[in-house]
């Protein structure tokens, strides 16, 4: 710079986020609910008093968005916490157990690289003992003693309510 020369700084409007985690947080609210908005966007809404298919979730979605807007505002005027590092491990490993969960519990066919793969169905007991295990290996505080006990009370919780309360027609048992 030239000897006398003043430096600028772009005396423009500056945005100070001082709440992060509320801010960041608020925007994931509104995007969660503009996918929700868009997701209904082909059901028929209200037509009088009659609600339809598409009117709760776009209630739900507006109350959400709004909420969304709230949060990140106040992130914008009262201090808050910083953001802490996003541990991948966690919802990768819940993820994971999902998707077993949904290929196990009725069985899938697939062809990948024009392979014909088969996984058989293995019914609601190993599918859910096998989704809670695989999702508990995401933990950092993970205990085998503790992830037995908690998986096998978590698939006996889970026949007892869909399959007796509910009435579920759901296959308990693997059929090869």
């Amino acid at each position: 710079m030239a000897e006398g020369a003043k430096s600028s700084t772009g005396g423009g409007f500056q945005l100070k986020i001082r709440g992060p985690r509320d801010f960041f947080g608020g925007l994931a609210l509104v995007a969660v609910a503009a996918i929700a908005l868009w997701a209904s966007s082909n059901l028929p809404g209200q037509q009088g008093f009659a609600f339809g298919p598409g009117t709760a979730p776009r209630i739900f979605a507006g109350l959400l968005m709004a909420i969304g807007v709230v949060v990140a505002a106040s992130g914008l005027f009262v201090k808050g916490p910083p953001l802490e590092r996003f541990a991948l491990r966690g919802p990768a490993y819940v993820l994971v157990g999902i998707l077993v969960f949904a290929a196990t519990i009725r069985g899938i066919r697939f062809e990948l690289a024009s392979i014909p793969i088969h996984v058989p169905a293995f019914g609601m007991v190993a599918s859910t003992f096998m989704a809670f295990m695989i999702s508990i290996f995401g933990s950092t505080e993970f205990r085998w003693v503790e992830s037995l006990i908690a998986a096998v009370a978590m698939t006996a919780f889970c026949v007892v309510l869909f399959v007796y309360l509910l009435g579920l027609p759901f296959q308990l048992w693997p059929m090869f």
